[in-house]
């Protein structure tokens, strides 16, 4: 008796399920190859470049406006107690320190809206807080020519829409002295002429910052204003501009910015090179979402140190 064997039924393609293959996992890199540097070089790349966009775009302007309110409220306790400074000194006698709110800004037109407390001194780590008030030059509402200079787009970008101001449009200075009224006569680019000089018993204000394109500079923009309200009291200068550093000029980078940007270039890089080593051992995501809120802040931290060490009215 023959006893034959059954074929095997043969399921639908449908119903097959597909053959199992053996995924094989490639070894991770090591700090020995190559590979594993660029890796970190990209990422370090990557998160300065995300951590400055954040910086210019959001962190620089609350920044900018959490700066205002506290020297908003220094300003206002300087001038209840009668201590805020006249001059280049102080009424102690020494020179007034760069950051000290010696006076609050007011322009309001139709297209530039600016109300800003300005501060004495103008290298870039100064110019962060608000407009800066150039030191060897008077008081606004003084005899004499007082300079204003502020950054065009980052940190909030104070004086960002100076270009639309015209002749005939006012700017109110407010200081311990009182509020000084000028009236702007002429706007100018740099290399152009300078205006005629002063008369005794008159005042200027001068505001200065960057032309042209936001972080695209093609030089500096002045704004001249005369004083049309009474000159106020003009104690006598004790600084002249030979006095002043390079760092104070418009236009010119703070080099005491190097020591914090190399500190917290530092501290990213070592981030950088943890998280590259965590990938190696970890899934992508898992390291993720522990590293982006690591790197990103060091970056936002590297790029505001950074900052100071480019042009000061960026």
């Amino acid at each position: 008796m023959t006893v034959t064997t059954p074929s095997p039924v043969r399921l639908p393609f449908w119903l097959r399920k597909p053959p199992t293959t053996r995924r094989i996992r490639k070894p991770a890199l090591t700090p020995a190859e190559p590979r594993w540097w660029i890796g970190v070089i990209w990422l370090v790349l990557s998160a300065l470049l995300l951590g400055f966009v954040a910086h210019v775009t959001l962190v620089g302007s609350l920044q900018h406006a959490r700066s205002q309110q506290t020297l908003y409220q220094e300003l206002r306790s300087s001038l209840a107690l009668a201590t805020s400074p006249l001059g280049q000194l102080d009424v102690d006698g020494v020179l007034v320190p760069d950051g000290t709110p010696i006076g609050v800004l007011s322009i309001q037109t139709d297209d530039v809206s600016i109300e800003e407390v300005f501060v004495q001194g103008t290298t870039g780590g100064v110019l962060t807080a608000g407009p800066g008030h150039r030191r060897d030059t008077v008081m606004p509402g003084q005899e004499g020519t007082s300079i204003l200079m502020a950054r065009q787009a980052t940190y909030g970008g104070p004086f960002g829409y100076l270009a639309a101001l015209e002749p005939g449009d006012l700017i109110r200075v407010t200081t311990g002295q009182g509020v000084a009224k000028y009236e702007v006569f002429g706007v100018r680019r740099e290399g152009e002429l300078l205006p005629q000089a002063l008369a005794n018993g008159e005042g200027r204000l001068e505001l200065i910052t960057a032309d042209g394109s936001p972080l695209l500079p093609a030089g500096t923009l002045h704004i001249d204003a005369e004083l049309v309200s009474s000159v106020q009291e003009t104690p006598a200068p004790v600084l002249t501009k030979e006095v002043l550093s390079s760092a104070e000029q418009a236009m010119a980078g703070d080099p005491s910015g190097w020591l914090p940007t190399l500190f917290w270039a530092q501290l990213l890089i070592v981030a950088a090179v943890a998280t590259r080593w965590v990938r190696s051992r970890w899934g992508m995501w898992q390291t993720a979402t522990i590293a982006v809120p690591i790197l990103v802040p060091l970056a936002a931290a590297t790029s505001n140190a950074a900052m100071t060490l480019l042009p000061n009215l960026l």
